[in-house]
């Protein structure tokens, strides 16, 4: 299914209907389709991967390319995580924006023990 790249302001809203629509795919019609069928365990297993790429390219001396790179996929490996467990992108950016403006510390000292 080929899509027109979203403006960047939309982009995770974009990414949110993509997702939402290739969960419910053919998993032979997509890499993302064929990841939601293969269940959590294999979502968790690419957040990993993503997430130590990640690492390995921060740590790199020779420009910060392959750093947005990574990001990128940790990210979008971390949306659609979100969207195995039923929520959203556009979830993510409310929680971000109700955050916003407050101190870190403040914030972390107003979670509950169980949130933490």
């Amino acid at each position: 299914m080929e899509t027109s790249k979203p403006e960047l302001t939309g982009m995770i809203q974009s990414l949110d209907e993509v997702l939402a629509a290739r969960k419910a795919a053919d998993p032979s019609s997509s890499y993302t389709a064929k990841l939601f069928s293969k269940g959590l365990p294999k979502i968790l297993a690419k957040v990993v991967e993503e997430a130590s790429e990640t690492y390995e390219a921060a740590h790199e001396t020779d420009g910060t390319d392959h750093l947005v790179y990574e990001v990128a996929d940790l990210w979008f490996h971390s949306m659609v995580l979100l969207h195995h467990k039923g929520r959203t992108g556009t979830d993510v950016l409310a929680e971000l924006a109700r955050r916003f403006g407050t101190s870190g510390i403040d914030e972390k000292n107003s979670r509950t023990k169980e949130s933490q």
